[in-house]
């Protein structure tokens, strides 16, 4: 049997995995052979409508690294039942984890916490905040975009995230958009969609 194609795109606190769907399409036309899920985060979003991976509520820079700690197993049970919906074997089907803001947070973590031989990650506008250490596998790819007009989360947030990658043994590109806010540009998705083609074109 072939190896298959998954993408999981998680979306932001406060959103939905909807919210990405044009996102999505543009990936479905350009790589038609793969799999798209767009999974809504585990609890409703504390402060409006939305889902969210993990409470943002009172966050602070010394208890991110705990709420982000808290959130794998619920985490880790979504892309499980994916997984089992879908049939997908991730040790034998490639995987690509994407996502933006918190999704990019939590996609960031699961690479580093080397749980997972994924293909790939793709991190939209977001940080690394995961505890130490970081173990990913060795070899492991990630591509980071990020917009230098980012209020929310600094680009500088991906820049850091990216040395800290290649430090422990992560293959990372970084694109950092001028004039670019807090979002995913078609620009940013078409960096993207080259990455995932490379990722998923045997040995690539």
């Amino acid at each position: 049997m072939m190896n298959r194609d998954l993408i999981v795109l998680l979306h932001g606190v406060g959103s939905r995995g909807s919210d990405l769907q044009a996102v999505a399409e543009h990936w479905q036309q350009a790589m038609p052979h793969a799999f798209i899920v767009l999974p809504d985060g585990p609890s409703v979003f504390d402060m409006g409508p939305g889902f969210q991976w993990f409470s943002v509520s009172g966050i602070t820079e010394e208890s991110r690294p705990a709420r982000i700690a808290a959130a794998r197993e619920t985490f880790d049970s979504t892309l499980t039942d994916l997984f089992r919906e879908l049939g997908i074997n991730p040790v034998k089907d490639r995987v690509v984890l994407a996502g933006f803001s918190q999704g990019a947070i939590m996609a960031m973590d699961a690479l580093v916490r080397g749980g997972y031989p994924f293909a790939g990650v793709v991190a939209f506008s977001g940080r690394l905040a995961s505890p130490q250490p970081l173990q990913p596998i060795a070899g492991s790819k990630a591509l980071l975009i990020h917009g230098k007009s980012d209020q929310v989360i600094g680009w500088t947030e991906s820049q850091k995230a990216a040395e800290a990658l290649c430090a422990a043994g992560v293959k990372v590109e970084l694109s950092l958009e001028e004039n670019v806010s807090h979002t995913i540009t078609v620009a940013g998705i078409r960096t993207a969609t080259n990455f995932i083609n490379k990722l998923f074109t045997p040995d690539a």
